[in-house]
């Protein structure tokens, strides 16, 4: 029996990743759509939820409750281990940053916020970042499989350096992969192995639009275009068939510099009436005739103005205005890349939540497809979401091979 059993393992090796990212994105909750989904017998895909339990990963239920009224045996239930291991996840941002350890499934276990002032000097916030991480794996007692971080600015691949972080006092080129990765050696966090986690460095919103489309309002989509705006700037993301589109070197989708107003207001890229300066939080301030505190985020001020001030005409004709501007951006992306869903996250989801139909009539107005064939815009679902994309950054080597990520 055990010879068996391993010869079915040795015959679905290769499974393994593939059916950790099928319980890990929800797309397999019993062995029966596993075995369906991987092509396999029932018996290897028997063996390979086996090993994945036993790498301590996934959890299977072989008794679980059949519904009242089914016929037949129930299939067994799978789900990511409750208790298995985590990556750090963290994000910089304009006002500070946040640290949080996050589990399979996109899960956050612990999260740790912070603001501060953001240097110039990149490694200063990097290691306030890390440390903030370390004290919550402390705190967790979990393994740590991997690290990656979150920074509003294209990052060129594969070496992780942060190219133009516009609305950070960073010099161009800033190597943030590079200085994570020397953070975490000296913070000590190790593999199940003993080894330091590798690190991994991503523009914020192609993180976002990677986790929406494991684990929130992306599911499904093959062309999904992600725009948001959140403490400063606007990022642009598309994912195809599952992957991050990110150019040849990684910079890709700087929808942020669009032009949407060609007398507007002078762009940090040198241009004028970008989105990234005509859609984002310090614009709405500014449209509402409000200025800005030191108190809390811009964002959280202009969330705060949104859901409290709506009614003030101030308020409702600034949001319009910045409604306007955005959908005639987005019409631009639509003609261009054809997405079958759009999702917006920061101010832009309050936005379109504030007024749907209006962001959706411009965009179809401008789009070559008009009214009768217009791509559905939705609000991003997830919390924390560029947290959780540099999560997934993190988790992408155990998802490609589970035996050597803890071997």
């Amino acid at each position: 029996m055990t010879q068996t059993r391993t010869t079915r393992l040795e015959r679905g090796r290769g499974a393994l990743g593939p059916a950790l990212e099928l319980v890990h994105t929800g797309r397999a909750p019993t062995r029966a759509v596993l075995t369906a989904e991987l092509g396999v017998t029932r018996a290897t895909a028997g063996a390979v939820a086996a090993e994945l339990e036993a790498l301590g990963l996934i959890r299977v239920d072989a008794r679980p409750t059949a519904p009242a009224g089914s016929q037949g045996r129930p299939s067994h239930r799978l789900s990511v281990a409750p208790d298995g291991p985590v990556v750090l996840a963290a994000q910089i941002h304009a006002d500070g940053y946040r640290a949080a350890l996050v589990g399979l499934g996109g899960t956050v276990v612990a999260t740790a916020p912070g603001c501060m002032t953001v240097p110039a000097d990149p490694s200063r916030i990097i290691d306030a970042v890390v440390e903030a991480g370390a004290g919550l794996l402390r705190s967790s007692g979990r393994r740590c499989l991997g690290a990656g971080l979150a920074v509003p600015s294209a990052v060129a691949e594969p070496d992780g350096t942060a190219l133009n972080p516009l609305h950070l006092s960073w010099p161009a080129g800033a190597p943030v992969q590079e200085l994570f990765t020397e953070a975490l050696a000296k913070s000590g966090i190790d593999d199940p192995a003993g080894v330091p986690v590798p690190g991994v460095a991503g523009n914020d919103v192609n993180l976002a639009a990677l986790a929406e489309h494991r684990h929130g309002a992306g599911r499904g989509a093959r062309h999904l275009l992600c725009v948001a705006t959140g403490h400063r700037g606007v990022g642009g993301a598309l994912v195809l068939d599952g992957r991050v589109h990110s150019g040849s070197s990684g910079l890709a989708l700087e929808v942020g510099h669009l032009t949407v107003n060609p007398a507007g207001l002078p762009c940090h890229c040198g241009s004028r009436g970008c989105l990234d300066v005509e859609t984002d939080t310090l614009a709405f301030l500014t449209a509402a005739g409000r200025t800005p505190g030191p108190e809390v985020s811009l964002l959280q001020q202009s969330r705060d103005l949104l859901r409290t001030e709506y009614a003030d005409p101030s308020v409702r004709a600034a949001a319009e205005l910045i409604v306007d501007r955005l959908g005639l951006g987005l019409a631009g992306l639509v003609n261009i890349l054809n997405p079958d869903r759009i999702l917006l996250g920061g101010l832009h989801r309050e936005l379109l939540e504030a007024d749907p139909e209006r962001l959706r009539a411009v965009v179809a107005d401008r789009s070559l497809w008009g009214r009768s064939g217009s791509v559905p815009i939705l609000a991003c679902t997830l919390d924390f979401n560029s947290l959780i994309g540099a999560a997934e950054a993190a988790w992408q080597p155990v998802l490609d091979d589970p035996l050597a990520a803890l071997a």
